[in-house]
């Protein structure tokens, strides 16, 4: 069985699965003028898609709105 502290140092799969799914449906796509842009255009991919709409395997492969919505009609069942 591997551990903790069998993994190499700092490694970090959630970040590297957030970052890969950064670059290969936005960022690679984009060809920005100004690192204003980039960050811009970052920050409305992560706050307007990744977080709202993108499906997550943590959350049962459904967007957190549709995760926040079904708990929600849960609660007031």
């Amino acid at each position: 069985m591997l551990g903790a502290r069998s993994l190499p140092s700092g490694y970090n799969p959630v970040a590297e699965s957030f970052f890969g799914s950064l670059k290969t449906e936005r960022v690679f796509f984009e060809n920005y003028k100004t690192r204003e842009e980039a960050k811009g255009d970052i920050v409305d991919y992560i706050e307007m898609f990744y977080n709202s709409k993108r499906r997550h395997s943590y959350l049962g492969y459904v967007s957190p709105k549709e995760f926040e919505l079904t708990w929600l009609l849960t609660k007031a069942a």
